[in-house]
């Protein structure tokens, strides 16, 4: 699928819907007018679909569909739409503090989501579209598991370094001159002496307990990785060629970008991953920038991630940092700047077909 620039020139009808947990409200919109031609609330089900869809056939048979949250609430109805070679369109969540006079309710935000992809310059498909739509699914669900994982285990280790230095003086005599790293081994290894008090013998099951925790966690986060990496080696193993990309940075790449055409240029993807410099000009200054916060941030700390191996062990980027140096930028502008170099680079990496 290849983005669209004017559905008006597409379609008769777009469906705006305003999605939710157990139920979806479309609003039938014509492009030429912008008038309302009906609604319905449907059940966030197969069978509510199918109702939506037999509504949307009385009203034209060219529309699209333009669906907010299609990677959360939306997730179901877009995917069954995309299975049917529907149109879809991608919209953001609203701010709702922008929403005129405060007005809030499902059909109002039916509405508004049909007449905002009519007021749009160019239109995306959503991330799940595409030839490899299910590898790409696969890759959010394993990375969600894994980041849970690993951010458990991290809370975990630093509850047992807590709990480790109020310990009773045998207990803690126990970690004296050991590297953090190795704390969960030893805790796992503490027995409870046939003398203990109730304080020692409490301390050692705690212990024990958060250091098998942090074990299960850490084993988890490794199997889903190597999970990641199959996928990705089969996907497009060309991005794990490129120095400072692992499977983590692949795929976490891969879920944002998602297929060929959704992005439709790479200074949009640049934007989307939150290293396009924003203007910030005011009266004559017009050579003024300022960070860009916005975007995918999990993208961002990919690019991120590339710059710091980059500046460790690839020569090139060693050799920008000593010219931009020179030239009297800081360390914090030129990651920026080599951000986005990389950021434009991934992004006609990504269009390039693979080679087989």
């Amino acid at each position: 699928m290849t983005s669209v620039t004017d559905p008006c020139e597409l379609v008769d009808v777009i469906i705006g819907v305003d999605t939710h947990t157990r139920t979806h409200c479309a609003a039938a919109i014509n492009t030429k007018t912008g008038a309302v031609l009906d609604q319905i609330t449907i059940n966030a089900t197969a069978e509510g679909y199918q109702q939506l869809t037999e509504f949307a056939d009385q009203r034209t048979t060219t529309r699209g569909w333009a669906i907010e949250g299609t990677g959360s609430f939306g997730a179901g109805l877009s995917r069954y739409l995309t299975a049917r070679h529907e149109l879809v369109i991608e919209l953001d969540r609203p701010v709702r503090s922008a929403r005129r006079n405060g007005a809030k309710s499902d059909p109002i935000d039916a509405i508004r989501a049909g007449r905002e992809a009519l007021q749009r310059d160019r239109i995306g498909t959503p991330r799940g579209a595409g030839d490899h739509a299910r590898e790409r699914q696969s890759l959010s669900l394993l990375l969600a598991a894994r980041r849970s994982a690993v951010e458990g285990a991290a809370s975990t280790k630093r509850q047992l370094f807590g709990l480790i230095v109020t310990a009773p003086d045998p207990i803690r005599q126990r970690f004296h001159g050991r590297s953090v790293s190795t704390f969960p081994a030893v805790a796992i290894r503490l027995r409870i002496p046939r003398t203990a008090d109730i304080e020692t013998r409490t301390t050692i099951t705690t212990l024990r307990t958060l250091a098998h925790r942090i074990r299960t966690l850490t084993t988890e986060a490794t199997t889903h990785e190597r999970e990641i990496a199959t996928i990705v080696r089969a996907w497009r193993p060309d991005l794990l060629a490129q120095p400072g990309i692992g499977p983590i940075v692949a795929a976490t790449i891969l879920c944002a970008w998602s297929h060929p055409g959704r992005i439709h240029s790479e200074a949009a993807f640049a934007m989307l991953a939150g290293v396009a410099p924003l203007p910030a000009s005011s009266g004559q200054v017009t050579t003024r920038y300022r960070i860009n916060r916005r975007g995918d941030r999990h993208l961002n700390r990919a690019l991120h991630t590339i710059v710091i191996c980059r500046t460790k062990h690839d020569e090139r980027t060693r050799n920008y940092i000593e010219r931009r140096t020179s030239e009297g930028k800081t360390p914090r502008e030129i990651r920026r700047c080599l951000k986005r170099y990389i950021a434009r680079d991934l992004y006609r990496l990504l269009e390039t077909p693979a080679l087989a």
